[in-house]
């Protein structure tokens, strides 16, 4: 998969060096000779350029790239590239850095954002995982679907505690993702089935 990262600095930076690693192809690019230095990150390609400028994203062939992400120090710059790369580009998934909680309503398809990632939120959010038990903790927003990740830890004493998966009443349009017990992680359905559909929370 080719990757275009708008941004190098330490965000990006790890981006690139875990997608590197993956097996991706990276092309980095960021306006500061300093920060984006040829070899900053082994195995990615530099460019040089602003990533705001038309000229630049055609020279680093935006258009060829599966996912572009936007994750510059600066909503307003990831802002512009989000949509550049999503109305020009045809680029099929955009996704961004929020820097400022103030400014994450603006993330979202109107810009070109596929997925908008916010520090300070995910952040929060496993603060409240940590110290949460039978909260509903919200993980991640998808934008496009308007729906939530979201995670519970049960306490010993709930309800559903030994009762079967599949007799619980979901809330309309909920879907099961996962089961963590301990350090073993259950897809519900795989399990349930391999289980008969004795699988208990």
């Amino acid at each position: 998969m080719r990757v275009a990262i708008a941004g190098a600095g330490k965000v990006g930076r790890a981006i690139a060096r875990e997608l590197v690693g993956n097996g991706h192809q990276v092309l980095l690019i960021d306006r500061d000779p300093e920060v984006a230095s040829p070899g900053v990150v082994e195995g990615a390609d530099v460019l040089i350029a602003d990533a705001c400028e038309i000229s630049a994203l055609d020279e680093a062939n935006l258009s060829h790239c599966q996912v572009v992400v936007a994750a510059t120090g600066d909503d307003k710059v990831n802002l512009v590239v989000s949509l550049l790369a999503k109305t020009e580009y045809g680029v099929p998934r955009v996704v961004a850095r929020v820097n400022h909680p103030k400014n994450e309503w603006m993330f979202d398809e109107s810009w070109g954002v596929d997925v908008a990632v916010s520090t300070p939120r995910m952040l929060s959010a496993l603060v409240e995982e940590a110290v949460s038990v039978g909260d509903l903790v919200r993980l991640f927003t998808f934008r496009q679907g308007d729906a939530n990740l979201v995670e519970i830890t049960l306490s010993s004493d709930s309800p559903v505690v030994g009762q079967r998966v599949g007799d619980q009443n979901w809330p309309t349009d909920t879907a099961l993702g996962a089961i963590v017990r301990g350090p073993r992680v259950f897809a519900p359905s795989a399990a349930a089935e391999a289980a008969r559909s004795r699988l208990i929370f």
